[in-house]
């Protein structure tokens, strides 16, 4: 019998954006536990999908112990890590951050909206290394827990951690044995979007508003985040904060 591989970090600290009761989080609770001798979570108490990069400046925060080294916090997942490396490990920090487990991949353009994505933004900012994790899926009621849980053990012992690093992986839509490889990615440029407002009435005759939107992300190059979902391979793509458009600043500057 083989014997177990030893952990990587001493403390890993877990959150993420679809909130601390998300199957997700269960998910990657089962992930990291190899790979860390303690594993902390700091999770939004709601879902907060698509908050992006929101922090909370303009009201308390409440943070409610959900038991050992489990908090809930009434906030964003970029509030979640602060509370979580600033207060609650602010005397034992974690080694690495991980967000997620996200119930949808996290590619081409939904980078930018992503609490998920952008929890381990925040880390990295705060000096901590961090992973971004999604599973994608097509039938929201069979999400394929299992490729993600039994695949990021390995991504993680094969790619480490650089200084402050973030690396955003998102496994393809098919149970384990079918993935086919990873490849080291870059973010998919943008497809296109409409945004949509769908206007209702209370029942005490006020109105409310619901935002829609439609995606259509496109195909991607073979090389980017959507190219190797589509190969079923898992993407390893490294995030940084550089927003500038270098083709329009050329054109700019000329």
């Amino acid at each position: 019998m083989q014997a177990p591989t030893a952990p990587l970090f001493t403390r890993a600290l877990l959150t993420n954006d679809d909130g601390i009761d998300a199957p997700g989080m269960a998910a990657l609770i089962e992930a990291v536990t190899p790979l860390a001798a303690e594993v902390w979570v700091v999770a939004p108490e709601h879902d907060q999908s698509g908050v992006s990069r929101a922090i909370s400046l303009h009201g308390p925060l409440r943070v409610l112990e959900r038991g050992p080294r489990r908090f809930a916090v009434t906030g964003t997942p970029s509030d979640c890590v602060v509370i979580g490396l600033s207060h609650i490990l602010k005397d034992n920090p974690p080694d690495i951050v991980f967000s997620g487990i996200n119930r949808g991949a996290n590619i081409g353009e939904e980078v930018g909206y992503s609490g998920t994505v952008s929890a381990a933004i925040m880390a990295r900012l705060c000096g901590v290394p961090a992973y971004a994790v999604s599973q994608a899926w097509r039938d929201r009621r069979n999400v394929r827990w299992k490729t993600a849980i039994s695949g990021l053990e390995a991504i993680v012992r094969r790619f480490g951690t650089a200084p402050a690093s973030v690396l955003n992986v998102n496994f393809p839509d098919v149970d384990p044995e079918e993935v086919t490889g990873v490849s080291v990615t870059r973010q998919a440029p943008p497809g296109s979007m409409v945004m949509g407002v769908e206007s209702r009435e209370d029942t005490r005759g006020f109105p409310y508003h619901w935002l829609s939107i439609r995606r259509h992300p496109g195909q991607g190059a073979d090389d980017t985040d959507i190219g190797a979902l589509r190969r079923r391979e898992i993407s390893v793509t490294p995030i940084g904060f550089d927003m500038t458009d270098h083709a329009l600043l050329a054109s700019l500057r000329g």
